[in-house]
């Protein structure tokens, strides 16, 4: 196979002292590709006095191949859309000024909430894989690829007559409020 051979080259370099330099690389046919392709809509409005994120629309279309279980599938992508609004909202690792990690239990890392998730519009495309015979593709990341950006790019918009064109993650209420009140 094509895909190993690069890692074999790699793995004898690392494992001999050879000084020559190594180059490693990987050849990817498209028709070979099992990925889902998802495309996720998020539409927000902030709240201008507490800086909070207000769902108004929440669409998602994924692509995993032949589906068998309809069911599972949905679920995979309402736990990736909820993870992605963690990371994108919510999920922070701080450390105090002499390095002490300050967010080390659940108590103090901050999750989202059944009251921080929108309510889904999902929808999907079946294209079945040509690599296996069942045409399946992996789901369990579909919701966590497009989400993430989806949310921030809302907020960003949300925004935009604030001249804010760009946010690093996580986005939370009191940076959109400093943001709004000009802090």
């Amino acid at each position: 196979m094509d895909h190993v051979r690069p890692w074999r080259a790699a793995h004898r370099a690392t494992t001999t002292l050879s000084p020559k330099p190594v180059t490693v690389g990987c050849r990817c046919h498209p028709l070979l590709a099992t990925d889902v392709g998802p495309t996720h809509i998020a539409v927000v409005e902030v709240d201008r006095e507490t800086g909070d994120i207000h769902w108004l629309r929440y669409v998602a279309v994924d692509d995993c191949g032949r589906v068998i279980n309809p069911m599972l599938v949905d679920g995979q992508v309402h736990g990736g859309i909820v993870q992605s609004i963690g990371q994108a909202m919510f999920e922070e690792v701080v450390y105090d000024e002499q390095g002490q990690l300050v967010t080390g239990t659940l108590m103090d890392y901050a999750l989202p909430r059944a009251s921080h998730v929108p309510e889904f519009e999902l929808d999907r495309t079946e294209t079945p894989s040509p690599v296996n015979p069942l045409g399946v593709k992996g789901v369990g990341e579909a919701g966590t690829i497009g989400a993430t950006p989806a949310i921030v790019n809302a907020i960003v918009d949300a925004l935009a007559p604030f001249g804010v064109k760009h946010l690093d993650m996580p986005v939370k209420p009191e940076n959109i409020w400093r943001i709004i009140n000009g802090h």
